[in-house]
């Protein structure tokens, strides 16, 4: 079947790619990898044990950061054994469950991600725009519910997205353009008519990536008539200080996925290789720079890195 391989249960398998091109330099790109993995992992893992032992830090706004570093901590993990056997073990095949299975998280954490920042900017619209009503109005229960929300939002979106790819037939030869499976490349594969499936991934798209930036951007409109209603500038320019971080994570989380998302739908004719930049820069740094911008921007967590960096106090 046109150089297709498949496994004994009778599902393809595929074949994974690193650069284009730098084939000889594979070695040289997982230590540049597995430094962004390293930063990212240590970096998010740091994150959460300051917001649990920093008791200054209880409150919603680093609880919301916790579940972005946990959120970062499973894209990592997500991409981490594909990566590995590509780049450092030359292992390029992977079964279509493992394919599906790895699919299924990189997405899931994506959409989740995207969620995060939206409550966090709701966390920011409340402590600016309604302050005094801050500790009711985001009591602990309520932000039990937000991030459960942003769970099972994420996983009910793209629960079907594997099962809607195993209903189809392949019969190309199924090379990846990247060293991990994602929706947008596997679903130019199947032989058969991908109408339902491109019609279902706009959707998720639209209904989770659109409507949280949508939201996003309306809660800061909002801020910023609420602060240049300040008279004070020490005080406009103290208060959106506190927007910096989330302003920057959501900048650098949402311009890397427009990018993926206008080159798999209309990049065909773009270099192979521009496509795989801009997948490695979508999901390597967002989590090796979340925990960076927190804790340069965050006092609390510059104090407690700096006591844990004189061997003071863990």
């Amino acid at each position: 079947m046109g150089g297709v391989l498949y496994n004994s249960s009778g599902l393809p398998t595929f074949t994974l790619t690193g650069l284009p091109g730098l084939e000889n330099s594979q070695h040289w790109l997982f230590l540049l990898l597995g430094t962004l993995y390293i930063v990212s992992i240590v970096g998010n893992a740091l994150i959460l044990f300051i917001v649990k032992e920093e008791q200054s830090l209880h409150q919603p706004m680093y609880y919301f950061l916790s579940l972005l570093s946990v959120n970062d901590l499973g894209v990592s993990f997500s991409t981490l054994p594909t990566v590995l056997a590509t780049f450092c073990f030359h292992l390029r095949k992977i079964s279509f469950d493992s394919c599906m299975a790895q699919m299924f998280f990189i997405h899931f954490f994506s959409f989740m991600e995207s969620g995060v920042l939206l409550v966090m900017s709701f966390d920011r619209y409340v402590a600016i725009c309604n302050p005094l009503h801050y500790t009711t109005t985001l009591r602990d229960s309520r932000v039990v519910c937000m991030s459960l929300g942003v769970v099972t939002r994420s996983f009910c979106v793209v629960f079907p997205l594997p099962l809607l790819l195993k209903r189809l037939s392949f019969c190309k030869a199924n090379v990846l353009s990247h060293a991990y499976c994602l929706h947008p490349d596997l679903i130019h594969l199947p032989c058969g008519d991908i109408t339902i499936n491109n019609i279902f991934g706009l959707f998720i798209v639209i209904s989770t990536f659109g409507l949280d930036s949508a939201l996003i951007l309306f809660s800061y409109v909002l801020i910023l008539s609420s602060v240049f209603a300040i008279a004070s500038r020490e005080e406009r320019l103290k208060t959106l200080n506190t927007c910096v971080s989330h302003l920057c994570t959501v900048i650098i989380f949402y311009i890397p996925m427009v990018g993926v998302s206008m080159t798999a739908r209309y990049g065909r004719h773009v270099p192979r290789f521009v496509h795989t930049v801009l997948s490695l820069i979508y999901l390597f740094v967002p989590p090796m720079l979340n925990p960076v911008i927190y804790s340069i921007k965050t006092k609390e967590i510059r104090r407690r890195l700096g006591r844990m960096l004189v061997g003071n106090k863990f």
